[in-house]
């Protein structure tokens, strides 16, 4: 559960980051398409769609990775999108821009450099839905029947009828390990998108 959290994760990341980044420093038609394009995703059911793609795909660890990623980047992008909005209308950036800086100097020494608190941030939020999202496909019967995973320990206590006969130990465990891992995760998140964000620490 980690390995895929913490990989779905990445491509999440670099995923959402990408098209964010590209969308909010360049704006203009390129945020247009590329938003449209982020609004289209996010407006689609992530878990219906996940169900979908695993279900086509052969059930390996590396095919979860991939649905659980293409699927669950939208919001990311969302983040990192108005933050760069944000960011290339400083200050700091207008003073670069006026002393000659190009556009690629500035998005690699002044705009990605500035983005990382909030990515870091949003990777920890991203590695517990990833957590979620893996449990639920797997308990669903779409993950890879050959990896042991706190979904899968489900799937297996559902289908051979652990719940009916009483045996709730083939269940609590790996129920409360997702619960205390999720919601772990979502705290620590919440924590650093306080720390880093002066809004939320002025609150």
């Amino acid at each position: 559960s980690m390995e895929v959290g913490s990989f779905s994760a990445l491509v999440i990341v670099s995923i959402g980051a990408t098209i964010g980044l590209v969308s909010g420093y360049f704006g203009g038609k390129t945020n247009e398409i590329l938003g449209a394009f982020t609004d289209i995703m996010m407006v689609l059911p992530a878990l219906p769609l996940m169900v979908v793609l695993a279900a086509i795909l052969r059930p390996s660890l590396t095919n979860v990775i991939i649905v659980i990623g293409i699927t669950v980047w939208p919001g990311t992008a969302r983040v990192v999108n108005s933050q760069t909005m944000s960011l290339k209308e400083r200050p700091f950036v207008e003073r670069v821009r006026a002393i000659g800086g190009g556009r690629l100097y500035i998005l690699w020494k002044h705009i990605i450099p500035n983005l990382g608190p909030v990515l870091f941030a949003n990777t920890v939020l991203v590695i517990a839905n990833a957590v979620l999202a893996e449990a639920t496909l797997s308990f669903l019967g779409l993950g890879d029947p050959t990896q042991i995973s706190w979904g899968t320990m489900l799937y297996f206590a559902f289908t051979t009828g652990a719940l009916p006969a009483g045996a709730y130990w083939y269940v609590i465990p790996p129920g409360m390990a997702i619960a205390i891992m999720v919601l772990g995760f979502a705290l620590l998140g919440n924590g650093l998108d306080e720390i880093f964000n002066p809004r939320l620490r002025e609150r």
